[in-house]
Parts: structure tokens; C-alpha cells; sequence
């Protein structure tokens, strides 16, 4: 079985091709480290039933251990036989998963008691999260390894998530063992997280599957969770909710209708700023569509991060977006990315 990547190892990178997943496949099924692209972002993917593997996941992202993950599944099927299906809301995650999946949306349901996914991917909780990612390559290379994989995004922990294979390897690039490039991600933005483990649904965090597609299946019984305001406090039961995340290395400030000096700007649609105008300025889409927004957002947030470092600029100042459909998860993002963060988030990642 591989031994975590030292400094020197470089990270193989595999084209989507059926020989690439198959290198890929193998790769997991020794317990290596795998970055790959779904409709979503690029996962970093290890054995979900491989405590050794799941524990080199969080050395290679600098994750904390108290923070799940979520385990991709080639089927619902597979995905239900590792939970307890003996809950109120049983019928509910069938309909969902037939309706989403394979899609942008995480479940979260009580682990089965011989459940084999690994302790350190549910953090020691009795709940599970599980999803059936959508994408040709990740939904062969599920297929092909044979087993769940446990797949948290594939960046340094607190930072912008990756949304081509480049932006993997700028990060992880010896740290991993190989990263299949699949392309640019799809939706651009993390999969929804639904809650049902109680009495009622509960939308963790908002993602590629919008509030109003959720309430066509649950009815207007989903209690919508607010964020944590401190930045430091994660949520115990779900995976990715430190409220700090997504983060360039510069600080955001949000709904700006004008620019302090030294910012750079992140608009949307026509939107401009009053007053003296931004040195550098980026369009999530010139077109005001959501949509292409989220494809865009983690990409534009790198972007525009390493050009205003190099133009000496201090902060990145971005324009009011709409609430509505994915824009609630847009916003959801940029939150978490402008609130205040641990000391080891305030420079770039090694």
C-alpha cells in the first residue's frame, strides 16, 4: 500500500480516457490518493472503508479531523445498504435520490451499525453522508474501484475549492498520488447537503441543487440551517461547515456598491461601482446568469486573488448577487470565504 507522497513525489496526472480511469481505479484500490473531477469540484478520493487512507486524506488537505467527509457511491443502492433506512424519512430519501441522482446532492442519513465505511470519515458521528456524483469519468472510475470513496473537495483545508485539475495541482501537487483531469467542473459549486436524519429535512448547506428543486420533493417541511457568525465553530453532523472556507488570501468584503482603495472587484451582470473606479476588476458573467456565475466563481476568486497579489492590491470587494436559486449557494460561498479566519488561513497555502 503507498505510503503518503513525500515532498520530492510527484503526482501523476491521468487523462479521462478508459486507461487514465483505470490507472486511477488501481491507484485507489491500493490505498493511493486520487484527485478527480465531478459535476461539482474536483474531489481529493481515497477508500472510504480505509481508516490508513481516509487518515492520509486529511494529512494531505491539513483537514481537521473533527470535520466529516462525504462518501460517493456508484449507486443509490450502495449508498442506502451503509445507513440506517429505518427512519420518518425513508420514502423522502428514495425520491430524492431518484429524482438527483446522480447529481449535486448530499444526504445525510444514521450510519448502519455494520456500516464499513471508516470512523475517521464520519468523524465518530452515528451519521453517514453519502452521494452518487454525476460526470462519465467519476461515475466509471466508482464503478471500476468497487468501493465507496470518501472525496472532500481537493484543496488545502479553508482555501478555494478546485474547479479544473490545474488548480489541484497547484495546491497538492506532491502531496497526492495522481490527479485525473476530467476538465472543468460543470456546476462549479459543492453539492447540496440535506439533513434527514430527524423529524424534518434540514438544508445544511446550500449547492448544485436549489432550495426550490428541494421543495418539489419536501414539500415546505425544510428548515433552512443559518451559519455559524464566529468563524471558528464547525458543524458537528455535516460535512464542509467550518464557517471559514473557500477563502483567497486576500480578504473579501461582500454587497459592495463602492471601492476602498487598494481593492479589486468581483461584479456581476451590469452592476458598477460608484465613486472612483476598481484597477482590476472580474465578471462572475457579463450576462447576469447564475448559472454561468457558479461555474465561475471559485476559478474567478483565484484569479482575480493572484492578480490583484501581484498588482500589490489589499482586499477584493465583490458586488451584490441574488439570493434566489443557486445564487443562495453563491452566497453561501462568499460568505464563508469573507469571514474571519484561523491564523494558519491569513497566508497562501505552501
Amino acid at each position: 500500500m503507498p505510503h503518503p507522497a513525500p515532498s520530492h513525489h510527484r503526482t501523476e496526472r491521468l487523462d479521462q480516457d478508459h486507461d487514465g480511469i483505470r490507472r486511477a481505479a488501481r491507484l485507489l484500490r491500493q490505498g493511493g490518493l486520487i484527485a478527480f473531477g465531478t459535476e461539482t469540484v474536483y474531489g481529493l478520493g481515497g477508500l472510504a472503508t480505509s481508516q490508513r487512507t481516509v487518515e492520509r486524506i486529511f494529512q494531505a488537505k491539513g483537514r481537521p479531523s473533527f470535520n466529516p467527509l462525504i462518501s460517493h457511491f456508484a449507486s443509490a443502492e450502495a449508498a442506502f445498504a451503509e445507513a440506517n433506512m429505518t427512519i420518518p424519512l425513508r420514502d423522502m430519501a428514495h425520491a430524492l435520490a431518484r429524482k438527483f441522482w446522480p447529481g449535486p446532492l448530499t444526504l445525510i442519513l444514521p450510519r448502519h451499525a455494520e456500516s464499513r465505511i471508516s470512523q475517521a470519515v464520519t468523524a465518530g458521528l452515528e451519521t453517514i453522508a453519502v452521494r452518487v456524483p454525476k460526470g462519465r469519468a467519476v461515475e466509471e472510475l466508482l464503478r471500476l474501484t468497487g468501493e465507496p470513496i470518501a472525496a472532500p473537495s481537493a484543496n488545502r483545508s479553508g482555501r478555494v475549492s478546485p474547479s479544473t485539475a490545474r488548480h489541484v495541482l497547484d495546491e497538492l501537487e506532491g502531496r497526492i498520488d495522481a490527479v485525473l483531469d476530467t476538465g472543468p467542473c460543470t456546476v462549479g459549486l459543492e453539492s447540496t447537503v440535506l439533513d434527514l436524519t430527524g423529524p424534518h429535512p434540514i438544508l445544511r448547506r446550500p449547492g448544485g441543487v436549489t432550495l426550490e428543486e428541494l421543495h418539489d420533493i419536501c414539500g415546505s417541511t425544510i428548515v433552512v440551517e443559518q451559519g455559524a457568525a464566529d468563524g471558528s465553530t464547525p458543524r458537528p453532523n455535516a460535512p464542509g461547515q467550518l464557517s471559514s472556507h473557500y477563502a483567497p488570501s486576500l480578504p473579501v468584503r461582500l454587497d459592495a456598491t463602492h471601492i476602498q482603495p487598494g481593492e479589486a472587484f468581483l461584479t456581476f451582470g451590469t452592476q458598477q461601482t460608484e465613486g472612483p473606479q476598481p484597477d482590476l476588476t472580474l465578471n462572475l458573467s457579463p450576462d447576469g446568469n447564475v448559472e454561468e456565475a457558479a461555474r465561475r466563481l471559485f476559478a474567478s476568486l483565484r484569479q482575480l486573488d493572484q492578480a490583484a497579489n501581484r498588482q500589490g492590491l489589499t482586499g477584493i470587494a465583490v458586488a451584490p448577487l441574488p439570493e434566489a436559486g443557486l445564487g443562495r449557494a453563491l452566497k453561501d460561498r462568499l460568505r464563508r470565504a469573507a469571514a474571519p479566519r484561523p491564523a494558519d488561513q491569513t497566508s497562501p497555502p505552501a
